[in-house]
């Protein structure tokens, strides 16, 4: 359904008013120097996959404690410009891989039987701070929590580590993982590595900025709506929001509550697309086997569809027109390269998108019981969290609180348990039409975010363009965000691709086609 002229003009009048305090923000805002391009790669070893590594350590081409220094080394070469990596843990790294060189020794060569045991054995991880790494700070960016040590791995960690995988420290997250931007009174801002003067993105935007920079090659991130893809598209790299209930969510802080449990899905986020199955694998434990991650994937007998963008959402940017063409060659290169025609669609109910995913981020559950509020969270079982007075607090410098965070804690008193009729048809239209359109082997191509990585600061005035990710939270589908070389300005392009549920192959299978066709990660110290 075509704009109708009064919401063209409502929808420029939003964007001119939005442009116009972004501008006099930057200009009241205090300006540092601006930091020089981070060094580029120089060590080969930064450049293989977390399989490939895996494979050269098993057969004892390289030490493990070759890979873990080499990434050490790179994380304390670039950590003081992207400021991604809250807290290491370098010497009890290096220490497990001295255990790992030690069993590759034992073992013989039976290259095989190690495989099969430990199929990430000693490739380098980072893990998202909200997640608890035994021995690391699970603080999620509240300052009340900073003496919070875990004792314990969340699952999906603890599944990662006895896959063999090598813990190096955990990274930067917005205030309680509810936020576009990774910035927190606790831990700072994180930085992108492409331009540091732009957004990492949120929440886990410490994972994609480390990531992206060339400090990690595999790491654990949450997605609620977004929170996976929109670092990873910033950043330059692969994310995957799983089917939900796939990975197991427990052991991070904060957890879902109420209705909200399905929405939340725990994934990988990597630079290599290789590494998306054998993560998941891992991820997923028994649960693997509900989807075909084995499966050999003929994408010429895949069918593609494509939507440009949301329809016109009042409230939500419209698309930069490079993300436009960049898309736009993605299905050029498709049907040239699988002799696939790509069809466009145009789906009218995703307009309605951020509608939906506030509606039912805020839904009681089937027992009338609405999910833990925000302030609450705030307050994390302590003294109670005043919003109003927070936001005098902050405006004097006093707040412990990100702007961010109190915003939302203001917005949460208006928003209501029980999700408007109109909102739940659209929901249920757009989830029946989804599930329609892809049955078993169907692709669906959408934008990651309006824009390419912003500004710090921009999405607090431009909030509601999470939408894009959001919404596949809600209608519990399977997303890839694929990276697709740079913009004009060097800067990451991306796109999300999106299958029917328990369909991840299908996605993550067009995801290593596009990286191969587009040259997946670019090392942002030669981009």
């Amino acid at each position: 359904m075509a704009l109708t002229r009064l919401e063209r003009l409502l929808a420029l009048a939003i964007r001119a008013i939005t442009g116009f305090f972004f501008v006099l923000f930057s200009l009241l805002a205090p300006r540092g120097a601006e930091s020089p391009r981070l060094p580029p790669v120089t060590n080969p070893l930064l450049r293989l996959s977390g399989v490939e590594l895996a494979r050269r350590i098993r057969r004892g081409e390289v030490s493990c404690v070759e890979v873990i220094q080499a990434y050490i080394d790179r994380i304390q070469e670039v950590n003081p410009q992207i400021n991604a990596m809250v807290k290491d843990r370098f010497s009890a790294a290096l220490q497990e891989a001295v255990q790992v060189d030690k069993l590759v020794s034992e073992e013989g060569g039976d290259e095989e039987s190690l495989q099969d045991r430990y199929p990430l054995l000693g490739v380098p991880l980072t893990v998202k701070e909200a997640f608890a790494l035994q021995g690391m700070p699970q603080a999620s960016g509240l300052v009340s929590r900073k003496g919070v040590v875990s004792r314990n791995d969340a699952a999906a960690v603890a599944l990662l580590k006895r896959a063999g995988a090598v813990p190096l420290g955990v990274t930067n997250c917005s205030e309680l993982c509810m936020w576009l931007e990774s910035s927190n009174r606790l831990y700072g801002t994180t930085n992108n590595p492409y331009c540091t003067e732009r957004i990492a993105g949120g929440s886990s935007g410490g994972e994609g900025s480390i990531l992206g920079s060339g400090a990690s090659v595999i790491g654990v991130g949450s997605d609620i709506g977004g929170s996976i893809r929109m670092p990873s598209f910033f950043n330059g790299v692969f994310g995957h929001k799983p089917t939900p209930g796939i990975v197991p969510n427990e052991g991070q802080f904060p957890c879902a509550s109420g209705l909200q449990d399905p929405f939340l899905c725990t994934g990988p986020m990597c630079r290599y697309a290789e590494d998306l199955i054998p993560m998941l694998r891992v991820m997923a434990g028994p649960n693997a086997n509900g989807l075909d991650l084995s499966a050999e994937v003929d994408l010429k007998q895949l069918r593609f569809y494509s939507m440009a963008h949301d329809g016109g959402a009042l409230l939500v940017s419209p698309v930069d027109r490079e993300l436009v063409e960049s898309q736009r060659k993605v299905i050029e290169r498709l049907e040239a390269d699988l002799g696939v025609k790509v069809q466009e669609v145009h789906i009218p109910q995703f307009k309605y998108s951020f509608q939906i995913w506030s509606a039912m981020m805020s839904a009681a559950d089937e027992n009338g019981k609405p999910p833990q509020s925000f302030v609450g969270l705030m307050g994390d079982h302590g003294k109670p969290v005043w919003p109003v007075w927070e936001l005098l607090k902050w405006m004097m410098g006093l707040s412990t609180h990100t702007i961010a965070a109190i915003g939302l804690s203001l917005v949460e008193k208006f928003q209501s348990p029980q999700p408007p009729q109109f909102v739940l048809q659209k929901k249920q239209e757009l989830k029946a039409e989804l599930e329609k359109l892809l049955g078993s082997d169907g692709v669906f191509l959408y934008p990651s975010h309006p824009h390419i990585a912003p500004k710090h600061h921009y999405p607090l005035f431009t909030p509601f363009n999470f939408a894009y990710t959001g919404i596949f939270n809600i209608l519990g589908l399977p997303v890839t965000q694929c990276p697709l070389g740079l913009s004009q300005e060097r800067l990451p392009l991306g796109l999300q691709i999106v299958t029917n549920k328990y369909k991840d192959h299908l996605a993550i299978a067009t995801a290593r086609h596009l990286e191969t066709a587009f040259g997946g990660w670019r090392d942002p110290g030669t981009a």
